[in-house]
């Protein structure tokens, strides 16, 4: 073994004892789902920051900006802008003080969208779980210098995220957010220049860097990646942006924070660490595609079958032949860190949902807080078997988190934000969009490339886009159509309704 292995290794068994720690003090329902209600700003801000960069930044951002260049930019931007109008919902989510979002679904709109929406978020979290493994893998791979393989890595990844996670739940991921998050956001600091540096003096300068690259990565709308490069940017930043403004992770976040100003707080501080982390994760993607562009380009023109370097890697790459071996340690861990604490952050809510939306809701309302935090447990270790299974026909982290990103964005978001600032909005509306926009997606993103491939562009490609339209406008299209649509063909909800969120119905 090498000294990454052995350093990488050594601090995922701190993690462990450290979670070993934290597993005593869950005591109730309230501990395991939302930490007790406990976190301070200083732990609220570096879980956020956890919350959000993940592999999709490290692994699918870092992809897109090594294919794309610097258009790669709009993904995380659409991130970027949806915690700036959270910011503003951030202190009513935590005055409603639940678990789920099901809880705000059916305050508005009743029990049946409480069991859609668990069942769309359930199956978009497994995918996002499902790419955190895969990223697990690609670590481990290179790490050892192809001693374990991808296949093999992301095995190991799964095991310790899943058992971290069944082990003490929000006190588990929260506590381990804090070591993990500052870790992320120095190893970032640290290595860009170092990144930069290498790349420019290898190739006689930054523009000379630059050139080395194709010309569509230097553009704002990269003309080669996509059949329509401004609708396939569009459609980067709306997913994100949509998640983001959706993300059960987030709310359940809010949910534990100590007040409603403590959580307002934290997502101010929240989108500084967050742009900052994701621009330099794709200024160093970029300039080490720059550095590596020959085997870059000779694993697309294969389609990755004879060779080459993964782009998907590239992060990873740049960690080891890049930069000094300390901060190569350091970047390593770092993608360590955000594998670890996204796959637990991910595996958590869905597993809530199971037990406070379906068990507790409908089965078994009177449960003992001794046989939910079991129970709940159970359903971490099931859920992560799943996404491990999914995991295994893993072509593209890329092309998987843009799909798990929409379906949620599309499913959920747009009725979870009327429920929480459109009074008109009514059951009947936000139930029609989570159903046909959830329906959508899985239509044009799972039955059409498979039913009709000759429409997908490019040719057949079950990774491109229906007719050359990213499925998330369609799908958006419909979902928000149906809210609002339906809407204002219904009933307007009665002040009972309403005064479940919104504090003045309450008082008038």
């Amino acid at each position: 073994m090498n000294i990454y292995l052995y350093i990488i290794l050594a601090y995922i068994l701190v993690l462990l004892g450290f979670n070993f720690y934290r597993s005593f003090k869950v005591k109730s329902q309230d501990d395991f789902m939302v930490a007790g209600r406990s976190l301070s700003v200083r732990v609220m801000v570096f879980t956020l920051i956890c919350t959000w960069i993940g592999s999709g930044t490290f692994i699918a951002g870092a992809e897109y900006a090594a294919k794309a260049g610097w258009s790669a930019l709009w993904m995380p931007a659409g991130a970027w802008f949806g915690i700036i109008v959270i910011y503003f919902l951030a202190a009513k989510i935590r005055s409603f003080g639940q678990y789920t979002i099901g809880d705000i679904l059916e305050a508005r709109y009743g029990p049946v969208a409480r069991v859609f929406g668990a069942i769309a978020l359930i199956i978009s979290f497994v995918a996002i779980v499902s790419y955190q493994f895969r990223a697990g893998g690609y670590i481990l791979n290179i790490v050892t210098d192809g001693g374990i393989s991808v296949e093999t890595g992301q095995l190991i990844a799964a095991f310790f995220v899943v058992f971290f996670t069944a082990l003490a739940g929000m006190m588990a991921v929260a506590y381990t957010d804090l070591p993990n998050g500052i870790v992320i956001v120095l190893a970032c600091l640290v290595a860009t220049p170092f990144v930069v540096i290498t790349a420019c003096s290898n190739a006689g300068g930054v523009s000379e860097a630059m050139h080395l690259l194709p010309a569509g990565h230097l553009q704002v709308f990269n003309e080669d990646f996509g059949a329509h490069p401004l609708l396939k940017a569009g459609g980067y930043f709306l997913a994100t942006f949509l998640l983001l403004m959706g993300v059960q992770s987030m709310y359940q976040k809010f949910y534990s924070a100590k007040t409603p100003s403590d959580a307002k707080q934290a997502v101010a501080l929240w989108v500084v660490g967050t742009i900052v982390v994701e621009t330099v994760v794709v200024v160093i993607a970029i300039f080490a595609a720059s550095y590596y562009w020959p085997q870059i380009s000779a694993w697309l023109s294969s389609g990755g079958e004879t060779g080459g370097m993964d782009p998907a890697s590239i992060v990873l790459q740049a960690a080891r032949g890049m930069v000094p071996t300390a901060v190569g340690v350091l970047l390593l861990a770092a993608a360590c860190a955000v594998v670890i604490s996204t796959g637990m952050n991910y595996l958590l809510s869905p597993s809530t949902n199971i037990m406070r939306d379906i068990y507790q809701r409908f089965i078994n309302p009177g449960a003992s807080q001794r046989s939910m935090v079991a129970l709940q447990k159970t359903a971490v270790v099931f859920l992560g078997v799943v996404a491990f299974l999914l995991a295994t026909q893993l072509r593209s982290v890329l092309e998987m988190s843009f799909f798990a990103y929409t379906i949620y964005g599309v499913g959920i978001t747009p009725a979870l934000l009327a429920a929480l600032a459109w009074k008109r909005a009514t059951k009947a509306g936000g139930l029609t969009s989570i159903i046909v926009g959830s329906g959508a997606c899985v239509v044009l993103g799972i039955i059409v490339p498979r039913v009709w491939p000759h429409v997908m562009v490019p040719l057949g490609d079950p990774n491109g886009d229906p007719w050359g339209i990213p499925i998330i406008y369609p799908a958006l299209l419909i979902s928000v159509g149906c809210l609002v649509i339906v809407s204002l063909l219904t009933k307007p909800p009665s002040a009972e309704t309403l005064a479940k969120i919104f504090p003045e119905e309450r008082a008038s």
